[in-house]
């Protein structure tokens, strides 16, 4: 049955550049794996750095964007930045998440693969097949990636945490082993409660309609 569902599809910036090839694979395929998990979709690791993820519900698509984004940033190498650029489509399909994404062919899968071939300096594009020219959402869009691209390592990690439990700066604290006000500084530094506004947003944005109250 045709639902609308969310089909990421990404590479790793300047992968050939990673000094430690084989550690970036672990980092993509366990956070791939993780996020599969958590929404009940599916990802795959193909040529070596490239990657797609399909989930069922494309509300949460941008917030697993976001985190696969700050999973690489956090786990930089000393020397260099690790970052992807991620294509987002999300429209009506019959795909089921038992089924493979690499041979997928439908529409949304085809989309989101164009769209990656079409960034240019920008790192993140989301597409709404039933609305294509969604100039708000381009806009949105354009600032999440600017806002990603400034983040530090503590930045992303601190953002990771945040959106993986609801919990208390006290609890981030004594979980990284620092004191609450360095918490609320990292917070500060990535614009958490604007990123959290932002992708509650997108995700009612996106959401299937029928789903939505």
């Amino acid at each position: 049955m045709s639902r609308r569902i969310a089909v990421l599809t990404g590479d790793v910036i300047d992968s050939r550049k990673v000094a430690d090839a084989a550690r970036l694979h672990r980092v993509l395929d366990a956070t791939l794996a993780e996020l599969a998990e958590r929404h009940g979709g599916r990802g795959e690791r193909y040529r070596g750095d490239g990657f797609q993820l399909a989930l069922p519900d494309a509300e949460e698509a941008m917030t697993a964007a976001v985190w696969l984004r700050a999973a690489l940033i956090q786990h930089s190498e000393t020397h260099q930045r690790w970052d992807a650029r991620i294509a987002v489509a999300v429209g009506q399909d019959d795909w089921q998440p038992d089924e493979g994404v690499a041979e997928a062919d439908g529409e949304v899968f085809v989309r989101s693969g164009r769209a990656l071939d079409a960034l240019d300096a920008s790192h993140l594009a989301v597409e709404l097949l039933e609305a294509p020219n969604d100039g708000c959402l381009a806009l949105l869009t354009r600032f999440l990636d600017d806002l990603i691209d400034g983040w530090s390592r503590y930045s992303a990690e601190i953002v990771i945490l945040s959106l993986d439990r609801t919990t208390t700066q006290q609890a981030l604290a004594e979980r990284l082993g620092i004191r609450q006000p360095s918490v609320h500084k990292r917070l500060r530094a990535a614009r958490w409660e604007l990123l959290a506004d932002t992708l509650a947003h997108f995700g009612q944005r996106l959401a299937n309609p029928e789903a939505t109250p």
